[in-house]
């Protein structure tokens, strides 16, 4: 529902159109009830075209014009000038009654931006596209022309990293920007019937998938976050390499086992130092500092999780138990059709926290006596050990949101 406003400040609401089915059914509500102040009369012509005054404060008096009922455009009250606000996104609530009397934000400006290594494509409407180079010039030039529309929204994928400095940017400069997985806008274009492939098509198939899906803004990430990801990364990529090192040395002869031997000493002095590092930018950071603490209070979860968790999901303590389990990837999902109740399974989410987490739960059910209760009490229920753990891996997280949400939230013994 939208409002009406006099110039007075006083607000009226405005009725449902006229050109919904259900008002063609409905008798039109009374003009004079809606929009004149108490004690003030419609003139004669108005009150016998109750429909011609509404849609003239509609600003629709252009329909009954174009029909030929050309002798009552001044009907309306004389003086009395009308303001049509934008109507609401969604319906008032008692927290949003100061918005009332206030216009709803204008809709974003869609921009779709398709980003490879060197080039940026970006839309200019529906059927041209321009490009820049994907450095820190074409980033200016890109932001300087992104100032001058209204309301800018700018829809991006992730690229495997070549993202991360246009986006940080774009957020830096105060751009709203959406950034999406590449198999979601990649099935939206086949919804859409949409076969060919290119950086122009890609730039405006990101735009209208902005403009048909409620998208989620994507957050700029703190620096000492940002670090600690990076850290972690470079931790994750040691430790492959030295599992396919022990791999390989397994079936090395003698002169290869020798020079392999030498790359695994090498990478292990790297990993402890990689360690020491990681330690010492929590401590140098206050916020982590507390959170790392924190989260190691619940029996099970070791200094790396707790890095990981708050590398790679800053939202723990932000969103509810539900959401945060699907980000990681450990909530159960429907798959009933009619009579038919299919198993759960858990899908997506974030594997390289879903990782970490795995292995913190093993650890858990032997070392917390109450997981390890919940998952003897699941296993007596006839659950698979792996949906056991699964449940485990939940029920931590559950746990760890808690320990961030609620600085008053205590463990059990």
């Amino acid at each position: 529902m939208s409002e009406i406003v006099h110039t007075d400040g006083t607000v009226f609401p405005k009725q449902a159109s006229e050109n919904g089915p259900k008002a063609r059914r409905r008798k039109p509500a009374s003009v004079a009830s809606i929009l004149l102040p108490a004690g003030q009369r419609l003139p004669a012509a108005s009150r016998r075209h109750p429909q011609l005054a509404a849609a003239c404060a509609a600003g629709q008096r252009g329909r009954f014009v174009a029909r030929g009922s050309t002798s009552h455009r001044s009907t309306l009250a004389p003086g009395l000038h009308l303001v049509q606000l934008e109507p609401l996104k969604e319906p008032l609530s008692s927290h949003r009654k100061e918005e009332c009397t206030m216009p709803a934000k204008a809709p974003p400006t869609y921009v779709g931006l398709d980003i490879s290594k060197a080039r940026l494509e970006y839309t200019l409407d529906e059927q041209r596209t321009a490009s820049t180079d994907n450095d820190a010039a074409g980033h200016v030039r890109l932001i300087r022309w992104l100032k001058s529309l209204p309301n800018v929204r700018v829809v991006c994928e992730a690229t495997g990293g070549y993202e991360r400095a246009v986006v940080a940017a774009l957020l830096g400069s105060g751009l709203e920007v959406c950034l999406v997985q590449p198999g979601r806008a990649r099935a939206y274009a086949h919804a859409e019937g949409l076969l060919a492939k290119n950086d122009p098509i890609d730039a405006q198939m990101l735009r209208r998938y902005g403009q048909a899906v409620k998208l989620r803004l994507t957050a700029p990430t703190d620096p000492a976050v940002a670090r600690l990801r990076d850290l972690l990364d470079q931790r994750r990529d040691l430790v492959d390499r030295l599992v396919e090192i022990d791999n390989q040395l397994q079936q090395a002869s003698e002169v290869r086992a020798r020079w392999i031997e030498r790359e695994k000493r090498f990478l292990e002095q790297q990993l402890d130092a990689l360690a020491q590092e990681i330690a010492r930018h929590i401590d140098d950071d206050p916020t982590l500092r507390q959170k790392h603490a924190r989260l190691q209070q619940l029996t099970g979860v070791g200094p790396i999780l707790a890095s990981t968790l708050l590398a790679y999901v800053p939202e723990l303590g932000g969103v509810g138990d539900s959401t945060i389990s699907a980000l990681v990837g450990v909530a159960p999902f429907a798959d009933d059709s009619g009579p038919k109740s299919g198993p759960r399974h858990v899908r997506g989410g974030r594997a390289a926290v879903r990782h970490v987490l795995y292995m913190a739960a093993v650890a858990a059910v032997r070392s917390n006596r109450v997981l390890a209760e919940f998952y003897r009490r699941l296993r007596s229920a006839g659950k698979p050990p792996k949906v056991c753990l699964v449940a485990v891996m939940r029920k931590m997280l559950t746990v760890l949101n808690r320990l961030l949400a609620q600085p008053d939230f205590i463990l059990a013994d």
